[in-house]
């Protein structure tokens, strides 16, 4: 699934075609794509100016006045902005057509994205109760410490907790944790409060990299401009386990942690 870096990388790249477009039409191939398409989208989109489009977690929100288009890109859905004359292709599930003469497309052939509605003025059921952006000042190692004592559960599960905090996944907690030499099967109410500060500065700046370099290419994610992310070639542990620690040269270890496959050094990390 696409994570933070690759949500943020497909926001950059639409949003200079997108913002200060004004909507023509939404063309639906289909009902619904993980959940029904709400009738909002067809009904209030047309007419309306784009007034910006940005993320929250994983989401996209793409903005108008009566209200925002709640996207998701799930496991393998990608948006694309097209000449309006493109031939469509089978999985392309939802046109949005611009005064350009472009069409956002979203493309999804698994069908476990998502199109929804978020009225002005509200925030969705599925944005509520959401941690804050690990990018944002609201996210330090202070914020982790406090919220982490008492937590018998993982430092790696409860990193990957998005009430805790958004849009860390697998790849990145993974990453981070061995940035900041801490196991990941470590509790998380044991972890220091100084641990935590390299952690939060850890997450940080391998998101931010990894957005620079265009989030990881892992499976089906292709940027907006039809370019891989290469983040994927410096990987340090995601999806190494066995192989020799890019740092002291220790075969990897491997486990599965809240079900997820989970890989570290256990020479680098304590």
């Amino acid at each position: 699934m696409p994570e933070l870096p690759e949500v943020e990388t497909t926001r950059r790249g639409l949003a200079p075609h997108l913002e200060g477009r004004r909507i023509t039409g939404v063309t639906l191939r289909r009902p619904d794509l993980r959940w029904p398409i709400p009738p909002q989208v067809k009904r209030l989109l047309p007419g309306e100016p784009i007034t910006g489009i940005r993320r929250r977690a994983k989401y996209l929100l793409l903005g108008t006045a009566p209200g925002s288009a709640l996207l998701h890109l799930g496991m393998s859905g990608s948006l694309r902005v097209v000449p309006g004359d493109t031939p469509v292709n089978t999985h392309d599930h939802v046109d949005i057509a611009l005064d350009s003469g472009r069409v956002l497309r979203f493309n999804d052939p698994r069908r476990f994205g998502c199109l929804l509605w978020q009225p002005a003025g509200e925030t969705h059921a599925l944005l509520a109760g959401l941690g804050p952006e690990p990018l944002s000042d609201d996210f330090d190692g202070d914020y982790l410490h406090a919220l982490s004592r008492g937590r018998r559960a993982s430092i790696k599960t409860f990193l990957m907790d998005q009430a805790v905090v958004v849009g860390v996944g697998n790849i990145y907690a993974a990453e981070s944790l061995f940035r900041a030499g801490i196991a990941p099967g470590r509790a998380a109410g044991r972890v220091s409060r100084a641990q935590y500060a390299a952690l939060a500065a850890a997450v940080r700046e391998i998101l931010a990299h990894a957005i620079r370099r265009g989030g990881t290419t892992l499976r089906d994610f292709i940027s907006p401009d039809g370019l891989p992310g290469y983040f994927e070639q410096e990987l340090f542990v995601y999806g190494r386990a066995g192989e020799p620690c890019r740092v002291c040269g220790q075969p990897l270890r491997g486990r599965r942690l809240g079900n997820r496959a989970t890989a570290w050094c256990k020479s680098c990390q304590r």
